[in-house]
């Protein structure tokens, strides 16, 4: 260590009062996610979810032209890609509003 350096000194209850303010951010941010939605359409909007920032698939929605074909393979193939699309736009919306918080670091 060089000569005349004063390491800071370490304020334990600093460090936890941050810690606490950061844990009422990250409380306050998922209750926010809970209540913002995204939308994620398949088949060119035949199908369309909406999906909460903490991963709740809260509605679906069909073209009910979709029903007139019969084609049932093809109805489960656009809800299972509207649902997983809509998993995933919820999941980055999670990591957009999260991220900053965290640091960078998984939550």
């Amino acid at each position: 260590m060089a000569k005349g350096y004063n390491m800071p000194k370490k304020n334990p209850m600093g460090m936890m009062q941050q810690l606490q303010k950061l844990q009422e951010q990250l409380e306050q941010t998922k209750a926010q996610l809970a209540e913002e939605t995204v939308e994620y359409t398949a088949g060119g909007g035949a199908v369309k979810v909406v999906v909460t920032g903490d991963q709740h698939c809260q509605a679906i929605t069909i073209d009910p032209a979709l029903l007139q074909e019969g084609d049932v393979e093809m109805l489960q193939d656009l809800i299972l890609a509207a649902i997983n699309g809509g998993l995933d736009a919820s999941r980055q919306l999670e990591a957009d509003r999260m991220g900053p918080l965290a640091g960078g670091m998984p939550f």
